[in-house]
């Protein structure tokens, strides 16, 4: 597993200082690159790649001037469950193939932000105007690792202790990496979810280069549970390939001779799948990859899947195993039309709201302490 400590250039905003940025010149690396203003920030970066410096060896420290909160914007025309995203990153110190960001972004560089005192201030307007009678889904990991560096940023822990305090809020932290130890002394964790995102053997060598591998990442995850947090499970993508139902099971049931099941929220499912222009460019970034072999068809919001009734196939496999073992989970499907969840779940979602609505209740009914009283 790649870290910290194998980047090798931090570009830092040389007038302002602040605990991530103190954090950051504290840490490791070697060169350390100082800018004052953004003309000079793309001098640096463009010298930078004159020099064939890989985007992924340098990480950027720079205030974010968009919106650190947001709701997830799913895929148009499918079911999506509304998910409410927090950025605190762009970009990944692992190189996922399949990953999405080697299309959505064409900036330079891990860009961390350093101004996430903003981030509470938005975060405490969403609070104050939120339902007190449903469950929110919050966490970071969109267009980053949650947990790639936290030891350092120390993001994690101050969002796992500010969430503490509201019962109806499950906040999770997605990664694929098995980076726990610093969170597992926190005292408040309330709702806190630590997320994997989990594949088979053969996946994770192909495609999610620099990761943890299969058995460290259920290792951190026990450590995790038995340190009191919840545990959720991400099965996205799942990946096609000769003996792909024998090594998915293989998964599940190291899973379950490892998990606490009781102690598990949601398990995720997704089909790989990619927007058109996505395989010219995972080709020439990853010539010897054979993920995007398989016949992929369009689907109703543009992006290409496995057919539908490889799909249907795919899911079903996984859902019924899934589902005999983490019955008290929510198992759900990412970025499916309403035909697919009535096929593969039974049920018969007319939105996305009412999927997020579903998933409010069943939370609140199987994961939190009954008469609570909601802050």
């Amino acid at each position: 597993m790649r870290t910290i400590k194998e980047i090798h250039y931090l570009v830092y905003p040389s007038e302002e200082s602040n605990t991530i940025v103190d954090r950051f010149l504290s840490s490791t690396i070697d060169n350390k690159i100082a800018y004052h203003n953004e003309e000079e920030l793309h001098s640096i970066i463009n010298e930078l790649q004159i020099n064939n410096i890989e985007s992924k060896d340098v990480i950027i420290l720079k205030p974010f001037l968009g919106r650190f909160y947001q709701a997830c914007p799913g895929s148009p025309k499918m079911i999506c469950c509304r998910y409410r995203v927090i950025n605190t990153c762009f970009n990944c110190l692992y190189n996922c193939s399949y990953c999405y960001m080697h299309v959505y972004l064409n900036s330079f560089g891990i860009v961390q932000f350093t101004n996430v005192e903003r981030l509470f201030a938005e975060l405490h307007d969403f609070i104050k105007n939120c339902s007190r009678s449903m469950i929110y889904r919050i966490g970071t990991g969109e267009f980053t690792d949650s947990l790639m560096f936290d030891e350092i940023t120390g993001i994690g822990s101050e969002l796992i202790q500010f969430f503490s305090k509201y019962n109806n809020i499950f906040f999770e932290l997605k990664t694929k990496s098995s980076n726990v130890d610093h969170l597992l002394d926190i005292p408040s964790k309330g709702n806190a979810v630590i997320a994997w995102s989990l594949n088979t053997p053969h996946n994770i060598a192909y495609y999610e280069h620099d990761t943890a591998k299969l058995d460290e990442r259920i290792h951190a995850a026990v450590k995790a549970i038995d340190a009191g947090y919840y545990a959720a499970f991400h099965f996205d993508p799942i990946i096609l390939y000769q003996g792909w139902e024998d090594d998915y099971y293989n998964v599940i049931k190291l899973l379950q001779e490892k998990i606490d099941p009781s102690k598990v929220v949601w398990i995720s499912m997704g089909g790989f799948r990619y927007h058109l222009h996505f395989r010219e460019i995972l080709r020439n970034k990853f010539p010897q990859e054979m993920i995007s072999v398989y016949e992929m068809f369009p689907g109703i919001d543009g992006k290409y899947r496995y057919f539908k009734p490889l799909r249907i196939q795919m899911y079903n496999f996984m859902y019924q195993k899934l589902h005999e073992i983490f019955k008290k989970a929510y198992i759900y499907l990412c970025m499916e039309a309403d035909y697919m969840w009535k096929e593969i779940t039974g049920r018969n979602f007319h939105s996305s709201e009412e999927l997020e609505q579903d998933i409010s209740n069943h939370l609140l009914h199987s994961f939190t302490q009954k008469n609570t009283i909601f802050y």
